[in-house]
């Protein structure tokens, strides 16, 4: 068993794949396990990905999936299929470098009762529009779910695998980050923060809030994902 699996999402990534895997061959070992996972891409970012790997002696696997049914249901499939005492999943837009990653389990470990916390990224080096929409959006959360939260979709994620007992209905869709954090909070953990570099994005467009038009448009998901997870919690 590896003591640590990364989980990366890659959707409709092809021109930042070669880029990612130099990355990750840095801390490709056996005591690390690496699942890159095509989120239904449409755009030849599988086929990267197959090249790169079959270009190397890596250890680094690949799960394909053929339908993008949600951000949350590509983490959960690598998820499902790793081995890893600690999980950690991050995005392949390379906006934080993977190797944030392995510095942080580093901190991670070292927290006494670790599997009493989950570690989460807190982006630093931000433009000042988008920290203050992210902590508008943090704030807007923490009052709706009557917990504190902050930098909700901030990467990476670590947690200890016996923490995936309180994730019974993960949801598919980008609410994951905010649903692994309250339940980490309703289940008294501690949530850790660590530093991470926000670089902009070199290649390809934002999942997420990348413009005006993206950020409402996430306002809008993250009022209808607040309210889904509360369906989903009181199931």
């Amino acid at each position: 068993m590896s003591k640590l699996s990364i989980i990366i999402p890659c959707y409709n990534e092809v021109d930042n794949i070669s880029i990612l895997l130099e990355k990750l061959e840095s801390i490709n070992t056996k005591d690390v396990e690496i699942i890159l996972v095509d989120n239904g891409s449409t755009d030849g970012t599988s086929d990267m990905i197959k090249l790169g790997l079959e270009n190397s002696d890596s250890l680094i696997k690949h799960i394909l999936l053929k339908k993008n049914i949600g951000y949350g249901h590509g983490i959960m499939s690598g998820v499902n299929q790793c081995s890893g005492d600690v999980i950690a999943w991050t995005h392949a837009d390379l906006q934080t470098n993977p190797n944030d990653v392995i510095e942080a389990y580093s901190v991670y470990i070292q927290t006494k009762d670790y599997e009493k916390y989950i570690l989460k990224g807190k982006r630093i080096g931000r433009n000042l529009f988008d920290a203050f929409f992210t902590v508008g959006m943090s704030w807007i959360s923490s009052l709706m779910m009557g917990i504190k939260l902050s930098d909700i979709n901030a990467q990476p994620k670590l947690f200890h695998r016996s923490f995936l007992e309180k994730m019974p209905n993960a949801p598919d869709d980008f609410s994951l980050d905010l649903y692994l954090l309250y339940q980490a909070k309703i289940n008294y953990l501690k949530i850790l923060e660590y530093p991470v570099y926000y670089n902009k994005r070199l290649h390809g467009e934002a999942k997420g809030g990348g413009n005006l038009i993206g950020k409402w448009n996430l306002i809008k998901r993250t009022f209808s994902y607040i309210f889904e997870l509360n369906r989903i919690i009181k199931k």
